[in-house]
């Protein structure tokens, strides 16, 4: 279920596709380590890609708060959905086309930056692309939904259910989308994770023969490298708990995991699992009447994998999640 490893992930892997919020900052601020992290990776040649499915900010933007957290970056880093977005659209549509942008700055930046022509909702146009953008007027919101139902092509740039805020989480464009399908009946073609286009823009962009997805959202980040047969490393600086890990689905089970991203320098021990109990750097993990058992000592990251391929061998099994009780995570991690 997770793959062992005997070098580092640096030395598996030519790229390493970094989601933001949550893997390199939380609330603006810089994760512990994560700066340091990076700069080691680039330092044993691995590249390095900051993907986001916000579209309304530019990578300009996204490169300035970056450097201002003290994580090195250049605007050719950052890779958004946005930019994804415009890229199916100029695909199927071709230079010149006209295309009604519903969303922020960074929407509007990426279409006019593979050749497409911005356009108000009311004029001629040959496709619809949406877009979080908390200044989108509801007029214009009803005038597009028409416009779809009546069969104008439609791109989305993410379907994200929430988005954080300075005042708490806000809904996302997600929530957005969902009303236009919901009226018009039609399902847009999606840009950001977990669909993939926004991976696929990603290496063209930067680079890389042999990428590695690296997020902490399982229904996004590592769901949309599964989908696409990238590798994924799960870290657990942002909104991934231990019941949300354990009750993973196939389809958003990460190749490797580590606390954080300091799991791109080291080797990935093999977790062996043998009846019934999985085994990692000292810690047994085995779940017994439905709920999760831990026994031993070791590292952080080695608890963390245990318990994983115990949890979803059991979720395989029954079609339900292990009980997790009082646990919430290692000893160490818990005591800190």
């Amino acid at each position: 279920m997770l793959r062992g490893t005997r070098e580092a992930l640096t030395g598996c892997h030519d790229l390493a596709m970094l989601d933001l919020d949550g893997v390199v900052y939380v609330d603006g601020e810089a994760v512990p380590q994560a700066a340091e992290a990076i700069a080691a990776a680039r330092e044993q040649q691995m590249r390095v890609a900051f993907i986001t499915n916000n579209a309304s900010r530019t990578p300009a933007t996204v490169s300035a708060h970056l450097r201002r957290i003290g994580v090195h970056a250049d605007d050719a880093d950052v890779v958004t959905s946005a930019q994804a977005a415009a890229r199916v659209l100029a695909e199927r549509l071709g230079e010149g086309a006209r295309v009604v942008v519903l969303g922020a700055d960074g929407l509007l930046e990426s279409v006019r930056a593979v050749g497409l022509e911005p356009v108000g909702v009311e004029d001629d146009a040959d496709a619809v692309v949406t877009g979080y953008g908390p200044d989108v007027l509801w007029r214009d919101v009803m005038r597009a939904a028409v416009r779809i139902r009546e069969g104008l092509w439609w791109v989305a740039s993410n379907t994200d259910q929430s988005i954080p805020t300075s005042y708490g989480v806000a809904p996302g464009h997600g929530v957005l989308v969902e009303t236009l399908q919901r009226f018009s009946g039609v399902e847009p073609v999606v840009a950001g994770k977990p669909a993939r286009p926004l991976l696929d823009e990603t290496v063209r962009r930067v680079g890389g023969e042999r990428p590695l997805m690296v997020g902490d959202r399982l229904d996004t980040d590592i769901e949309g490298a599964v989908g696409t047969g990238i590798e994924a490393l799960l870290v657990l600086t942002g909104v991934t708990d231990l019941p949300t890990l354990l009750a993973a689905r196939e389809q958003e089970r990460p190749t490797y995991l580590h606390p954080d991203l300091r799991g791109l320098l080291e080797p990935h021990p093999e977790v062996v699992a043998d009846g019934g109990v999985a085994r990692c750097g000292g810690w047994s993990a085995h779940v017994e009447d439905g709920r999760l058992q831990v026994s031993g000592e070791g590292g952080e990251a080695d608890w963390w994998r245990a318990v994983a391929v115990a949890g979803w061998a059991h979720l395989d099994r029954t079609g339900r999640p292990v009980e997790t009780g009082d646990l919430v995570g290692p000893p160490s991690a818990v005591a800190r």
